[in-house]
């Protein structure tokens, strides 16, 4: 079967959404489908007004019909609401063609905490986009309660899953700070509520890595911490492995792909009580939530790594794959398993 997938997340940004994509198509090919993104690769780029550093595809007139008839696909899926995603959404509603979509970011969340937009305007208008297709994939239980309960039509779950070859123990980096090390990975904005991390008081080093439009004022106002910018593959896995202690300060992330990531690597996770953090960690002894975040991360120095790294072998991206075919045949827009 040959699938595509529309995304205005694509590279260079560094995001979950992204690595999502990018891990679940290499095990889509593994198990025998064929892959193929609409993506703004040879297309021109705008960049955000806040988020510089994202560049977002502007296609020319008719050229998303012209790239989806050269790829010709079985299926397609739409991951995101950028002007990629609408175009697509567009072509197939007129076209009579079914689509799925996958819910990943909690845009009416984001906006408001930038600009003056209310919650409700933002969630109507993702509604009107996610129930133009025949299901919404979305990643935790808590996630497809909420989208119900907002009206968005049928809501399929779809898991996340980890390499856990890529993110493993290792020997663990001194890094030559002062421990216990305290590690934060993500992208640096206001809406991954950093400031309630780094105002804690805690022994050791809080160290942050990724980039974003927060970093230079946070990086100023806690000089303290470490800021080591944006790091992948091996240099990001030895992070995780390093940290004594994996803090996640968001209240708004749907996932949170770096809490597999941590726990892959046998690192616990320090966090607040929200729905998203509670389905990724469930019942598992590798998570310590608590309205008092200083709380949570002193009471995960005391929890087991290989607990930790037991947890995250059970979350593969091959049953992640397995599952969005099945969603796929489930919502109609493909006929096979």
């Amino acid at each position: 079967m040959r699938i595509l997938i529309a995304t205005d997340a694509w590279h260079p940004q560094v995001n979950g959404v992204l690595r999502t994509l990018v891990a679940v198509a290499e095990a889509l090919t593994g198990i025998g489908e064929t892959v193929r993104f609409l993506n703004h690769e040879g297309m021109p780029t705008i960049g955000l007004p806040t988020y510089r550093d994202i560049r977002l595809g502007v296609p020319r007139p008719g050229e998303v019909g012209e790239r989806i008839a050269a790829i010709a696909p079985d299926a397609i899926h739409i991951a995101t609401e950028g002007p990629i995603g609408h175009l697509v959404r567009r072509h197939c509603i007129r076209r009579g063609r079914p689509f799925t979509t996958s819910f990943h970011t909690r845009f009416a969340d984001y906006a408001a905490a930038r600009w003056p937009i209310p919650k409700e305007l933002s969630w109507s208008w993702l509604r009107w986009f996610h129930n133009g297709g025949r299901a919404t994939m979305a990643s935790t239980p808590s996630l497809m309660d909420e989208l119900t309960t907002r009206g968005f039509r049928k809501v399929l779950r779809w898991p996340r899953g980890v390499d856990t070859d890529m993110f493993r123990p290792r020997d663990r980096q001194s890094l030559d700070i002062p421990r216990p090390m305290f590690l934060s990975v993500g992208r640096v904005a206001v809406e991954k509520n950093l400031e309630a991390f780094l105002s804690l008081e805690l022994p050791g080093t809080k160290v942050v890595v990724g980039e974003g439009p927060a970093r230079g004022d946070l990086a100023s106002r806690y000089p303290n911490a470490l800021f080591l910018g944006e790091k992948q593959g091996e240099e990001l896995a030895a992070l995780y492995a390093a940290a004594d202690v994996f803090v996640f300060p968001s209240r708004t992330d749907t996932f949170g792909l770096v809490l597999l990531e941590a726990l892959s690597s046998g690192t616990p996770i320090a966090g607040f009580p929200v729905a998203a953090t509670r389905d990724v960690v469930g019942s598992a002894p590798v998570a310590v939530l608590d309205n008092d975040l200083g709380t949570a991360c002193r009471g995960a120095l005391l929890l087991s790594r290989a607990a930790c790294r037991d947890y995250a072998r059970t979350m593969t991206w091959h049953e992640s794959a397995r599952c969005f075919v099945g969603n796929l045949v489930a919502a109609g827009v493909c006929s096979r398993a």
